[in-house]
């Protein structure tokens, strides 16, 4: 079993530098950023999967219904794509563990129990499942790129050296793999962390605020003195001319 295939390599030799950077770029993306960006994925994927599968049956079907069909489709499938998340994780489970029992014993026969183990085991472990899947899938995607652009720039025959060298792409591989679930568990954010910070936020917020203490009365202001009456022989004119 080869993962980096020559058979791929040799088909995909006719894009251009462009889009096959393009490819490289979104594998590095999904290697690195698998589980942060896990929403962004499912929905993406599956949107474009079914709009692929909607134009294909639209093309069968004939007539002008082509494009509707596979827009709505498309359209269907990213509104559902969040529900399906789960029921993919137990398929894509079930399928690995299945081609894992058929790489290591080629003989055997009859393994639906190793499949709905495999699917159990991707609900169980539905983050993990999901940082192993996307690595994959991105160091896929980024290795065959990255050959493709190493053959344009150096000018040597890519399929038949990956045809030469494949146990040792595998384990590269591999290693990547690896590597890629341990980069996105560090920088993935803690999800238990942010509810129990969103839950003491919401503690805080439910208790009432104390209510403001009173201001003290100002001091009564001192009373003037009352004035004392004038006699009434002061208020004669000739008096106040005299004074």
């Amino acid at each position: 079993m080869q993962l980096i295939a020559p058979d791929i390599l040799a088909e995909a030799r006719g894009l251009t530098g462009a889009m096959t950077g393009t490819v490289a770029v979104l594998g590095l993306a999904l290697w690195l950023f698998g589980w942060r960006w896990h929403r962004f994925w499912i929905v993406a994927g599956i949107t474009l999967a079914s709009g692929l599968i909607g134009l294909n049956a639209g093309r069968t079907t004939g007539g002008t219904q082509v494009m509707a069909v596979g827009i709505l489709l498309a359209v269907s499938a990213g509104l559902l794509a969040l529900e399906l998340a789960k029921v993919l994780a137990f398929v894509a489970g079930g399928c690995g563990a299945w081609l894992a029992v058929q790489w290591v014993l080629p003989q055997a026969q009859d393994l639906w129990a190793v499949f709905l183990s495999g699917g159990l085991f991707g609900l169980l472990l539905y983050r993990l499942w999901t940082m192993l899947l996307t690595s994959l899938l991105g160091t896929l995607l980024a290795g065959h790129a990255l050959v493709l652009l190493a053959e344009q720039l150096l000018y040597f025959d890519a399929v038949g050296w990956a045809a030469r060298n494949a146990p040792a792409l595998n384990g590269a591989v591999v290693g990547l793999v690896v590597l890629g679930i341990l980069l996105q568990g560090a920088s993935a954010p803690d999800e238990e962390g942010e509810k129990g910070a969103g839950e003491e936020k919401g503690e805080e917020a439910d208790e009432p605020e104390p209510e403001p203490e009173p201001e003290p009365a100002p001091p009564p202001k001192a009373e003037k003195p009352a004035a004392k009456p004038v006699p009434w022989w002061k208020r004669l004119p000739l008096v106040r001319k005299a004074a």
